[in-house]
């Protein structure tokens, strides 16, 4: 891959770690239906209040949570600190509507960055950029309480540069009150109705650089074209096809995904993916030289819902013995094509490729453009040799027209698949 656009933050640490954990976390976990449900359902916010009320999550241990998080071979993390709701998780001095106010009665952020920094996990920090609570932010259509006769007549008592400038002095807050912050991710723009006017995005970027000047800045700011204005793209809940390129130029990138179909806790839905579906997701976005975000959304007593847990440690069993396969590697040099029901992944650094078998083949794996480049191919997950040769004059012409040309490597596979998720068989490179 040609060279990548420069970030204004440290990105070094990002593209080799490659795995992450997302978590949505907030007074929506009461009502287990969603984070966005005060959105969907639009609930005042005299009978959201309820959810303030009772927010008391007594079971929460973050050093449980920072454990999952390592085991399941994640290598940073990202907390909401307040999403849309306008619920801060610690003791904001600038609002009474955050968890010290709760029977929870302490600031929630504090313990947890602790016990990820315990595990050696990078720390970032999440932020809304919309506020549905805030009594100066402007109602739109993206607002809870959009539907509401009255709307006018309340946006005429509202200030917009009143609410960014408390959306600055919080994020002065978190990134002065938790020491070294890597990441920070704020969301979400959607002009024509609130973009970085509506911020004053210009000057919270430049805040978030001096405050903390190595940080990695996501793209949500509204300040595409601006320089510096972002470090690093954000697809949600896509898949790439290739790369992700601006103006041609490959660009640092994180897709965020869930678990299921909700990033808060929802109770009830059933679209959890399987262990092989998210790290073929993991494996798959590496591969395009990209890192995965994955999300958790604990429950209203602080616990990790069961079916994350299983996840997580599923995925952790397979990253014990592959995960070599995923740190520090990057998308394949273009010279080696990816085979067929496979995915390539490239440590430049040691010079080894690994490839990822989705769909385990009978006896042979072909492998065109290696022929004469593999010192060495074994199984990662136990280190057994695999052995390989060139084709034989017969099996170039049973392999097709320009078979010789493709310089084939062929692969002699067991041919019962490996009991692992997804098998990989690490190349040492000549």
């Amino acid at each position: 891959m040609a060279s990548v656009r420069p970030t204004v933050g440290d990105s070094s640490w990002f593209t080799h770690d490659r795995f992450g954990m997302f978590i949505h976390w907030g007074t929506y976990a009461l009502a287990a239906r969603h984070e966005w449900v005060k959105h969907v359902e639009q609930i005042p916010d005299k009978e959201y209040q309820k959810y303030f009320k009772h927010f008391d999550p007594d079971l929460y241990d973050p050093k449980l949570w920072a454990e999952l998080a390592d085991e399941a071979g994640m290598k940073y993390f990202v907390i909401t600190t307040k999403h849309h709701e306008g619920f801060a998780l610690w003791d904001s001095k600038l609002t009474d509507y955050k968890a010290t106010n709760t029977p929870a009665g302490r600031d929630l952020i504090r313990p947890m960055v602790d016990a990820y920094r315990e595990r050696d996990l990078h720390v970032g920090l999440y932020h809304s950029l919309i506020d549905w609570h805030h009594p100066d932010f402007l109602i739109d259509d993206v607002h809870s309480m959009r539907g509401v006769p009255e709307r006018e007549k309340l946006n005429a008592s509202r200030d917009q540069s009143k609410y960014w400038q408390y959306l600055h002095g919080q994020v002065r807050e978190l990134l002065t009150g938790y020491g070294k912050v890597d990441l920070m991710f704020y969301d979400f723009s959607y002009p024509p109705q609130k973009g970085h006017l509506d911020w004053n995005s210009e000057e919270l970027i430049k805040l978030t650089r001096e405050l903390q000047p190595h940080i990695l800045v996501n793209d949500r700011l509204d300040l595409m074209d601006t320089k510096g204005g972002w470090d690093y793209r954000t697809p949600e809940q896509f898949m790439l096809r290739e790369w992700y390129k601006v103006n041609g130029r490959p660009v640092v990138w994180e897709t965020c995904q869930t678990f299921s179909g909700s990033w808060g806790y929802h109770r009830d839905e059933q679209t959890w993916k399987s262990i092989e579906q998210l790290l073929t997701m993991l494996i798959d976005t590496v591969s395009k030289g990209g890192n995965l975000l994955l999300n958790v959304g604990p429950t209203g007593r602080g616990e990790f819902d069961y079916r994350a847990v299983e996840r997580l440690k599923g995925m952790g069993e397979w990253m014990r013995r592959h995960g070599r396969s995923i740190y520090g590697c990057t998308e394949a040099p273009s010279k080696y094509p990816t085979p067929q029901d496979c995915r390539l992944t490239w440590n430049p650094e040691k010079k080894r490729m690994y490839v990822h078998v989705l769909n385990w083949p009978i006896v042979q794996l072909h492998l065109d453009g290696f022929g004469g480049k593999v010192e060495y191919a074994q199984l990662l997950h136990d280190a057994s040799e695999v052995r390989f040769s060139q084709p034989s004059v017969h099996e170039l012409e049973a392999l097709g027209p320009a078979a010789a040309e493709r310089n084939t490597l062929m692969l002699n596979l067991p041919v019962i698949k490996p009991n692992v998720a997804i098998p990989v068989i690490e190349l040492f490179m000549k």
